[in-house]
């Protein structure tokens, strides 16, 4: 069997070159591509339907993006060693791609459509996720399925104080900023990534960077897609319309709505007048079938839609009746729950979190088993949304994908101020449960857990606080506004949302997501100079509740105390199956771990109280110890050889006091002399070449008085 196997190949422009093929894999999918990088493949697919679902007004748009184990040469682990669920890491990677592609498509395109993404071959030093977004608009490139791209991701790093595209794993941990971009040939409209306290200026000079590498991507695309020859894309005809409809609509509720829109009402208020004119409006219709309701409501979401934006454009107002840049009122407070080991309350207008800090031991670190990704972490973030926070009836299914991705955000920003891993002992778990929300939730959890953390007694570098910021424009571009501190309408309504996190100095981590072609750098660089003035403002405010880290932990909080051994007593101290380290946590009561570290034994002890802490470390040392010639030591009498005595004076080190050694006159037997588990005081005397440790007892013993010898006849 031939295959018409077509191919491209991207020059990143340092030697390094990106594949893409089309052809040979999964040919029944509407597209399908490899795209390989190194040893690195991903092989990316798409499948649209032919129609669209009845009474169906948006994309459903499914991106999954999931790694083979045996990509990486590793058997996943689990009781079914087969691929499960996505890991929270192939669920990021899923939502970076979705975010890039989902805008790109037509507004009138509504046919479900899924992109799979599978790493089937990987390279240790190539990261995957910067590839999976340029893998999957290539499917969608060499398909019929209509989308209005190609785009492309790529990593943009600063490594030695040089920006690089896509750099390796290797040389990332060098990096002084990271992030994911995605855009197309003429703009960008996805960035995220972290950051060590960067200037605005330097991050536009990334995204900057990282388009002119983008461009060149695209345009590969293009010259793929037309050697397929799918430059021309399905018909379809997925919604229905009756513009006399959309016409009455407007001219019955415009003025209506922006009445409401400028009436600065609270958001349940609003939305339940909102409602009451939708639904007075259609009851003036009379009896009409289901696709005039539809319809009715389609175009009703329109007019609320070009209401509140023309509101922001023409008068400078907002919903809730604040100007652009202000932000809402902001309260806060530490130490809320008493037995959490830091816990803090942070409300900004009707958003909350309520936030907890609980601090664990090395045991508690989480191990990350992902077919590329695999090691363990000692930092935690778990971000919880229940239905109540937004006054909603919904299940509790456990983290979703908004979950994962708005925590991981949340962790991105805190990471880059805690302390060095040498300075915290811990393993940090920190817990934003939302009760409100109305707007950036994920930035109250950023502001909570500083609060919290601070609360904690963990002793960060700097506070951090975060904003998300909004667009407004009009048709022409010719007019726009930007808002600080948005609320969900305004999320929802708007052309962007944009969430910047940092400290008083820089930005540590930022989010951006676009929903308009055509967004300049100028507005680019004025949202990032409003946004520093709005994350200033916030950090100020919580400055009043609390400005820096307490002095010392709560009193309830655990203590960990880190000691070090010589290499050679790491197993003197587990004991042979572990018997030595688990009879210490027993009768201590402290949880004891032990690792080897730059050719050193690290011993980590955990406990409540500093009884058990002194009790454990006095044990370890005892073991770890070296014995010293010349040193006296009081040892137990462990066995009884015709010999002597074996006596042990250190944990596990015995040493032989021989019959002659154990007084100064003649002791002709061992009979009777000692009993076994009795304590003696003895002397090292010597160590020999073979290590055996040579006691004495006599030593310490007072000398008899010699008797003066008898005169001479």
């Amino acid at each position: 069997m031939s295959y018409n196997v077509i191919k491209k190949t991207i020059d990143l422009g340092d030697g390094r070159t990106i594949e893409i093929e089309t052809g040979k894999l999964a040919k029944q999918a509407d597209g399908s591509v490899v795209v390989k990088m190194g040893d690195t493949m991903l092989l990316a697919t798409v499948v649209s339907s032919p129609e669209a679902k009845e009474g169906v007004d948006f994309l459903p748009l499914s991106v999954d993006y999931q790694e083979k184990y045996a990509a990486t040469g590793r058997i996943p682990g689990g009781f079914l060693r087969r691929e499960a669920r996505l890991s929270d890491y192939e669920v990021l990677i899923s939502r970076l791609v979705d975010r890039a592609l989902r805008p790109m498509f037509p507004e009138d395109y509504h046919a479900d459509t899924q992109v799979m993404i599978s790493l089937i071959s990987a390279d240790k030093n190539i990261m995957p996720d910067a590839l999976a977004g340029l893998a999957a608009s290539a499917a969608l490139a060499v398909s019929d399925i209509p989308f209005n791209g190609p785009i492309s991701e790529v990593r943009v790093a600063k490594i030695d104080g040089q920006l690089v595209i896509n750099p390796t794993l290797s040389d990332l941990e060098r990096a002084t900023l990271e992030f994911i971009v995605a855009g197309s040939e003429h703009d960008i409209n996805m960035v995220e990534g972290e950051s060590k306290e960067i200037q605005e200026a330097e991050l536009v000079e990334a995204i900057k960077f990282a388009h002119t590498a983008i461009k060149i991507q695209c345009l590969a695309q293009k010259e793929l897609m037309a050697e397929v020859g799918k430059t021309e894309k399905r018909i379809y005809s997925h919604e229905n319309s009756n513009e006399d409809l959309k016409k009455a609509i407007y001219a019955a509720t415009y003025d209506q709505v922006y009445a409401i829109a400028s009436s600065a009402s609270a958001k349940d208020e609003r939305a339940t007048k909102f409602k009451e004119v939708r639904d007075a409006y259609i009851e003036t219709l009379g009896e009409i079938d289901d696709v005039t309701k539809f319809l009715a409501k389609k175009y009703y979401h329109d007019v609320e839609y070009d209401a509140i934006r023309n509101l922001v454009l023409d008068e400078g107002k907002r919903l809730d009746g604040r100007k652009t840049t202000e932000i809402r009122p902001i309260w806060s407070e530490v130490s809320y729950l008493p037995s959490a080991h830091g816990s803090a309350v942070f409300t900004r207008g009707e958003t909350q979190s309520l936030t907890t800090v609980t601090l664990g031991a090395k045991d508690d670190e989480q191990m990350i088993d992902g077919a590329f990704i695999n090691g363990y972490q000692k930092f935690l973030l778990h971000y919880n949304f229940p239905g109540f926070s937004t006054g909603e009836v919904r299940p509790n299914r456990g983290a979703g994908r908004r979950e994962i991705g708005h925590g991981n955000l949340a962790m991105r920003s805190l990471k880059q101020v805690l302390p060095a891993e040498d300075e915290n002992p811990y393993t940090i778990r920190v817990v934003s449960d939302i009760l409100e929300s109305n707007g950036s939730s994920s930035m109250a959890t950023v502001c909570a857990g500083t609060l919290a953390l601070m609360d904690a007694g963990v002793k960060i570098k700097a506070p951090v606080s975060g904003i998300a910021m909004g667009l407004i424009t009009n048709e022409m571009g010719t007019k726009y506004a930007i808002l600080s501190d948005i609320l969900g309408d305004e999320d929802h309504l708007g052309d962007m949302d944009f969430k910047v996190t940092g400290t008083e100095k820089g930005i540590v981590a930022c989010q951006m997501d676009l929903k308009i072609n055509g967004l300049s750098y100028e507005v680019l660089t004025n949202a990032l100079d409003q946004a520093k003035q709005g994350r200033l403002h916030i950090l100020g405010e919580m400055a009043k509740t609390i400005s820096a880290p307490r002095e010392d932990y709560k009193p309830f909080a655990p203590r960990i105390v880190t000691i070090k051994i010589d290499k050679e007593f790491i197993g003197a101290v587990i004991g042979p199956g572990g018997k030595i380290i688990q009879e210490m946590q027993r009768e201590t009561g402290a949880t004891i771990s032990i690792e080897e570290k730059d050719n050193q034994g690290i011993v980590q002890i955990f406990a409540d109280d500093k009884a058990s802490i002194d009790a454990a470390v006095s044990r370890i040392r005892a073991i770890a110890s070296k014995p010293e010639v010349g040193e006296i030591y009081e040892g137990k009498v462990r066995s009884i050889m015709p010999f002597g005595a074996f006596v042990e004076i250190m944990p596990g080190k015995d040493g032989l006091l021989h019959i002659s050694e154990i007084d100064h006159k003649r002791i002709e037997t061992m009979d009777g002399v000692f009993e076994v588990g009795e304590m003696v005081k003895v002397k090292l005397i010597d160590v020999d070449k073979q290590g055996k440790l040579k006691l004495s007892r006599k030593v310490l013993l007072p000398k008899p008085e010699r008797k003066d010898a008898e005169p001479k006849a």
